[in-house]
């Protein structure tokens, strides 16, 4: 059975903090939820649509790392399954997402992606299910990371003088 609200909906009533926050530690992006130091600090001063401003880059980060690296091969078998292992989705979710949640509830106890109706994309054909998710989520910490050094970081001084 699916949810009445898509995976964006659900989270954004609450933080999107993961409970491994790295930000204590210096990191500039969570390591955990993926969200910039200054989002975690501020999160509970943000209106709704600074929220959900953040929840569109996370989801979309997110779902870009996940669909390079694993295809949907059968919608409704991968519904069936994340209903049968009591995992909430909605028909709104992208396909990334769905995948995204079966792997991170469910990842240490898949044996192969072709029983939930997913096909891992070249190279990645020989990976587990847990090692995709562990590389997808290394892959979505490193575009988070230069996410922020695009659009955050000042850039420095070449050393050179204007004239």
């Amino acid at each position: 059975m699916t949810g009445e609200r898509s995976e964006g909906e659900r989270l954004r009533t609450r933080t999107p903090c993961a409970g491994r926050c790295s930000t204590t530690y210096g990191d500039l992006v969570c390591r955990g939820c993926k969200r910039f130091a200054h989002e975690v600090v501020d999160w509970n001063r943000y209106g709704s649509e600074a929220k959900d401003a953040v929840w569109q880059r996370l989801l979309m980060l997110r779902d870009q790392v996940v669909a390079g690296r694993i295809e949907v091969i059968d919608r409704s078998l991968l519904a069936e399954q994340l209903q049968r292992h009591r995992i909430p989705f909605s028909r709104q979710d992208s396909d990334a997402s769905r995948v995204w949640l079966l792997l991170r509830r469910g990842s240490r106890h898949m044996g192969a992606l072709a029983p939930y109706g997913l096909r891992a994309l070249p190279p990645h054909h020989e990976r587990t299910p847990l090692e995709l998710r562990d590389l997808i989520d290394a892959d979505y910490q490193r575009l988070s990371e230069a996410h922020y050094e695009r659009y955050f970081v000042l850039p420095r001084p070449s050393g050179r003088r204007l004239s």
